[in-house]
């Protein structure tokens, strides 16, 4: 008797892949490439724990376990480097409900020209290389630039504001306004299109004005999408867009803009610390996993919503 080969059952995991396998062919390319430039340089992070040599390699380099991270942790700018980086990321968290406001707003549009020129408008800085924002930053806070015109003609005295410590933050959250409003609005504006229209005739017919429709019917249907944005934010809320930073960085706002990540690469490309620079890359991203923690199980608690 010749043995017969059983077929995967109808329902089982082996027949729905083989039924999908279009679907796991096209989703293929982008787990190769997470897998080849996330998962493999993991195998790197070995050497916070090592005094990295690069003549003797990653394998060949002493171990000496968390003495870099004692090194940050006690380093006399330490607590002027996690200020400033939680503080720049607070500011800039202070305008992020702009892009829901904004969503809302051109939700609301009814004039369709006007709607996709608004978004066109505020889609375009997105695209614009963070050396030519900064750059034009530049140009417009320096003397004789757009704001010392405008101050000269309400008849007042030129202000280095890109000099000022205290200004840096709101300057940085500014930009960053200016770059992400339209590009935010994105997911906002397709969780909006999934709203109800019977729902909305429903709440105009009960007598609701168009504030007390997007305040009863379209921000609950929001909500899900804002929470999970949200917590998403606070997983980064010791990261900070590294290019932008160093490009409006000047010698009189270092102690406002010197950020973990303008520090790693001072330490690790500039003076070739690479066990030091490692060590406090991973102590970052460590403390932002604890931060994704801590926001999703509030979240799961208070609204029911969370990542899992």
């Amino acid at each position: 008797m010749k043995a017969v080969k059983s077929k995967p059952k109808p329902h089982s995991l082996l027949h729905r892949m083989w039924r999908h396998r279009i679907l796991y062919l096209m989703i293929l390319p982008p787990i190769i490439t997470v897998f080849i430039f996330h998962y493999i340089p993991i195998y790197g992070v070995q050497i916070a724990f090592k005094d990295y040599s690069t003549r003797l390699g990653i394998w060949g380099s002493k171990w000496v376990g968390l003495k870099h991270f004692r090194t940050f942790i006690t380093h006399p700018f330490f607590p002027r480097i996690m200020w400033n980086t939680f503080w720049l990321n607070v500011v800039s968290l202070i305008f992020w409900p702009s892009s829901i406001i904004f969503a809302i707003l051109l939700n609301e549009m009814r004039s369709l020209k006007l709607k996709k020129t608004c978004q066109m408008l505020t889609y375009a800085p997105y695209f614009v290389s963070t050396v030519v924002v900064c750059s034009m930053c530049r140009i417009f806070l320096n003397r004789d630039g757009l704001f010392d015109m405008i101050s000269q003609a309400l008849g007042a005295e030129y202000s280095n504001l890109l000099g000022s410590v205290k200004a840096f933050p709101w300057i940085n959250a500014i930009v960053d306004l200016w770059r992400g409003l339209g590009w935010g609005t994105i997911i906002y504006l397709s969780a909006l299109a999934g709203v109800s229209a019977e729902l909305v005739e429903a709440a105009k017919i009960d007598g609701a004005t168009k504030l007390q429709v997007i305040w009863h019917v379209n921000l609950p249907h929001l909500k899900p999408t804002i929470i999970t944005l949200f917590i998403l934010r606070m997983g980064s809320m010791l990261s900070t867009g590294f290019e932008q930073i160093f490009l409006l960085q000047t010698p009189l706002n270092l102690d406002a803009s010197t950020v973990i990540s303008t520090y790693v690469y001072e330490t690790g490309l500039i003076n070739q610390q690479y066990s030091y620079s490692s060590a406090i890359g991973l102590f970052n991203n460590i403390v932002n996993i604890i931060l994704i923690l801590a926001a999703n199980t509030i979240s799961k608690k208070v609204s029911e919503t969370s990542l899992w």
